[in-house]
């Protein structure tokens, strides 16, 4: 983590930018008081490929247990004439 004050932060804008972007915090303080932290931008998915394929699981296995009751063709079929 890095420490700038405002004037500082102004002079190097660029190097904390670059900073930044490698991964590191940056805090920017004002009279010793933080006022800004400059985190990295997650590019990591939010969701891993394998929470995406219990989903795709979960949604298949409804599927098979779904049955289609008497008279859906009619309910399907409604409106559509």
């Amino acid at each position: 983590m890095r420490t700038a004050g405002i004037f500082e932060a102004k002079q190097n804008f660029s190097a904390l930018i670059e900073a930044v972007e490698a991964g590191e915090e940056v805090r920017i303080t004002r009279h010793g008081r933080e006022v800004v932290r400059m985190l990295p931008v997650r590019r990591l998915p939010v969701i891993t490929e394998a929470q995406i394929q219990r989903e795709i699981d979960a949604i298949r296995d409804v599927h098979t247990r779904i049955k289609a009751g008497p008279g859906w063709r009619a309910l399907r079929d409604e409106g559509r004439e």
